[in-house]
């Protein structure tokens, strides 16, 4: 057997001889690159300097590129959720009855536009969209319903809901003393990141300022209240599928974060109080071998920044965990059965990247909703990848390889240049102020179009590979229109049913706390108890904070 060269010039030299070797081997285009980085042809030891121990170190310990935890999937696999939640709050009762039957281990809550914007389903601003993506929650009724017959104690429960986030969590914590589990005894996650609404999403209400206040007054009660509740999740996912390169979610996604800590401390919550409990969504998009090292480079900048940047102590602190959801922009209308490949590399690229929860966009999301069908093939994908390919059985299997060890290099190094340009600008409220971060996203989305319409970047089914049915797509999911008709008489029986003083009462408390410097998180508890509706409380809030009007972004 051969001994490999083991000093950096020698390498090189290697590498210079090989190439005048094979200097004149064809290549079937002109470049190669991922969404951000160009790709060389091979990479050797030199590419992989110094990646162990200073950059790699061990899994479950500083700064955890290789894990959160020591034997990671040899221990406990990741849980395992399927987005859902639609119509009615007894459909989505129906819904995740069904998946937990199914072998799902957790539960992630999709909510309807108007309930993402602070809208009851009766107001003006919520028509034709009432149930639409997501399950509509107008009162702690609705919550009530949502969860009726699921354990609390034993159901950890994803939230995707940011501007009234503090309402929603509110309902969730009064749902689960109905059932006898006290806060301390929930677990869970509600993303409660608006800062990424403003970039990438749209579902903002209020201006960054009191948007943060909010924030941050949910992540001391949960601080408090619920330890074993996630009080904020921090998503790239918008972000990447809003158009950005991986690079720019990296980047923007922890600049955010930076402006999330800072506003913590500044309301008295220390960062070994919130940082236990920070968990993040990333998107996991086509390119392979990127995605893997995306995460791996995620959780090393984030380590240090918690240790250096905001002095925690804690090692729970340091270490990054985070949910993925593969790529919906990615997954196309034509040959929609394409998607269950796609989504399944995507699955097994977050897995070797270290996820610690994982849930599939189903192959038929281009077209409407998940049917039930989707959501069982996504939720047996997971479960095939799992037990059947090995992938689970060490850690950090993709550890040492040349290129993976380079593309986390060099995701870092250049997320990195991004964040330095944001603080040079006041930090990502500024940035996002500016439309900086927008038009940034925006370049790279226009960029990526273009390429698949020049056809430089192939998509399998949409601009080669096409057969002429690409249109014959699956049967689809439709919400029944009837479910605007039900929550419209339950939002009025309610109002007849509750006590009309308690609710004043309340919401003038609420109104008045949000006029001065004080917690938030107390008078929303007390007004979600009297059964005011999310438009009663959030329309107080608006009264209050205003409504956030976006820079125009060309």
């Amino acid at each position: 057997m051969v001994s490999p060269p083991d000093n950096r010039r020698d390498v090189e030299a290697a590498r210079a001889a090989w190439e005048a070797r094979t200097g004149k081997a064809r290549n079937r285009r002109e470049s190669f690159r991922t969404s951000a980085l160009d790709v060389e042809a091979i990479y050797t030891p030199v590419d992989s300097a110094g990646a162990f121990p200073d950059n790699l170190g061990f899994p479950g310990e500083y700064p955890f590129t290789r894990g959160v935890q020591p034997n990671m999937y040899r221990g406990r696999l990741w849980t395992m959720r399927q987005y859902a939640g639609f119509g009615t709050p007894a459909e989505t009762n129906e819904r995740f009855r069904y998946l937990l039957d199914q072998g799902q281990t957790g539960l992630s809550t999709a909510f309807d536009l108007p309930t993402q914007l602070g809208y009851d389903s009766d107001d003006r601003h919520a028509l034709g969209e009432v149930g639409k993506v997501g399950v509509a929650i107008d009162s702690l009724r609705d919550m009530e319903i949502t969860f009726r017959d699921i354990p609390l104690d034993k159901v950890s429960t994803s939230m995707t809901i940011n501007a009234p986030a503090a309402v929603l969590v509110a309902m969730y914590v009064a749902v689960g003393e109905q059932q006898g589990v006290p806060p301390a005894a929930l677990t869970g996650t509600a993303q409660n990141d608006v800062l990424k609404e403003y970039v990438a999403r749209g579902t903002y209400i209020f201006p960054p300022g009191p948007t943060l206040r909010l924030s941050a007054d949910l992540v001391g009660y949960c601080a408090n209240e619920m330890p074993r509740f996630n009080s904020i999740s921090i998503s790239g996912y918008h972000i990447r599928d809003a158009g950005s390169t991986a690079v720019q979610e990296i980047a923007f996604t922890l600049a955010n974060a930076i402006a999330y800590g800072e506003t913590f401390v500044a309301r008295g919550v220390e960062p070994d109080a919130w940082g236990p409990r920070v968990s993040w969504i990333f998107n996991t998009h086509n390119n392979f071998f990127e995605e893997v090292a995306k995460f791996r480079a995620l959780r090393k900048m984030w380590a240090g920044i918690m240790r250096n940047r905001f002095e925690a102590t804690d090692p729970r602190s340091w270490a990054l965990r985070t949910h993925s959801q593969t790529g919906g922009s990615t997954l196309t209308a034509q040959q929609p059965i394409n998607n269950i490949v796609r989504a399944a590399y995507q699955a097994m690229a977050a897995v070797l990247g270290g996820v610690q929860s994982l849930a599939l966009s189903t192959f038929d999301e281009a077209l409407a909703l998940p049917t039930d069908e989707a959501q069982r093939i996504a939720l047996r994908t997971q479960q095939v990848l799992a037990n059947e390919t090995g992938v689970a059985d060490t850690v950090d299997p993709l550890g040492g390889s040349y290129y993976v060890e380079s593309l986390t290099t060099r995701l870092e190094e250049e997320a990195w240049r991004y964040i330095r340009q944001i603080e040079d600008m006041g930090g990502a409220v500024a940035a996002i102020d500016s439309g900086f971060i927008q038009t940034e996203i925006a370049r790279a989305a226009y960029e990526t179009q273009r390429a698949i319409e020049d056809g430089d970047q192939t998509i399998v089914g949409v601009n080669s590979f096409t057969d002429g049915n690409e249109d014959q797509g699956p049967a689809i999911f439709r919400v029944d229109d009837r479910v605007v008709g039900e929550q419209h008489t339950a939002l009025a029986a309610i109002r007849q049913e509750r006590n009309a003083e308690d609710v004043s009462a309340a919401l003038s408390e609420l109104m008045s706390v949000a006029q001065s410097d004080g917690d938030l998180m107390p008078p929303i508890l007390r007004t979600v108890k009297a059964y005011a509706t999310t438009g009663e409380i959030c329309g107080v809030l608006r009264e209050v904070f205003g409504e956030y009007e976006p820079p125009t972004v060309i």
